[in-house]
């Protein structure tokens, strides 16, 4: 049975909702993203948003990961309570309780081209931290945490893009690997939560979303799941810079230059 028939037979509401091109495009961009955070924990919205933006815009996007990534990790979160630094990831949360609103408003009331390139910039942005190896290495304080939520979440409620600076901050420090992944995962679980409310008070959760959803989140379930048993199988520095050219790859054929390319 195709795909077609499939939103044909759920019902035509269903089919209402979702858009009339890029679905398929769509589905292997998030298994490409899924399939790169697996494997290296990182890279998912620095690879679809771009991608995804310019096939149904910045303000369709933007939900549809966090609603696709929030119900994908959610059996992670347990393990992440246990092993994180709580009042380290709960002070960092604090200022994302700031900086969320404010790049949601910025989600929803930006011209999408502007803000689809502003994206796009950012995202070459946090790829240039990320490959310079850069890593804050004093000791963690609350006013550096804070910050660092805030501006994260600037980046999460605007596009979801706030996972290097939060990385980057937590891996100078001494905490050990394990210790760093879990306060990372327990940070953005709550951050999501922040990134959820804000997103339905700015009217951003339309039928789309949650359709769209229902249709991409297998493949980014897929891709999660094939990225994390292909970890083990290759150096790590062997994935990480293949998700840095898949994701420089993103942030270049996502701008508004090459969408006739995507559509």
């Amino acid at each position: 049975m195709t795909l077609d028939a499939i939103i044909a037979g759920v019902g035509p509401w269903f089919a209402a909702a979702l858009p009339d091109h890029g679905i398929y495009a769509l589905m292997a961009f998030a298994f490409i993203a899924g399939l790169a955070r697996g494997f290296s924990g990182f890279g998912a919205a620095l690879i679809f948003i771009p991608l995804g933006g310019a096939i149904v815009g910045p303000k369709l996007i933007s939900p549809i990961l966090l609603v696709i990534d929030g119900i994908a990790t959610l059996g992670m979160i347990p393990l992440a309570w246990r092993g994180a630094n709580r009042p380290e990831v709960f002070v960092m949360a604090a200022g994302a309780a700031l900086g969320v609103p404010a790049g949601t408003a910025m989600l929803a009331l930006l011209d999408p081209t502007l803000l689809r390139w502003s994206i796009t910039i950012i995202a070459i942005s946090l790829l240039a931290l990320l490959v310079s190896g850069w890593r804050y290495n004093g000791a963690p304080s609350a006013p550096i945490s804070s910050g660092v939520g805030l501006i994260a979440g600037l980046f999460s409620g605007a596009a979801q893009l706030g996972g290097p600076p939060v990385v980057a901050y937590w891996l100078g420090g001494k905490s050990d690997f394990t210790r760093v992944r879990a306060n990372v995962v327990l940070y953005f679980s709550i951050s999501s939560v922040f990134s959820a409310i804000s997103y339905y008070v700015g009217g951003l959760f339309v039928p789309a979303v949650f359709a769209l959803t229902v249709v991409i989140l297998p493949s980014y379930v897929v891709g999660l799941y094939g990225g994390s048993k292909l970890f083990g199988l290759a150096e790590e520095r062997t994935f990480r810079i293949a998700c840095y050219v898949l994701i420089a790859a993103a942030a270049i054929i996502g701008m508004p230059l090459f969408d006739s390319v995507l559509r």
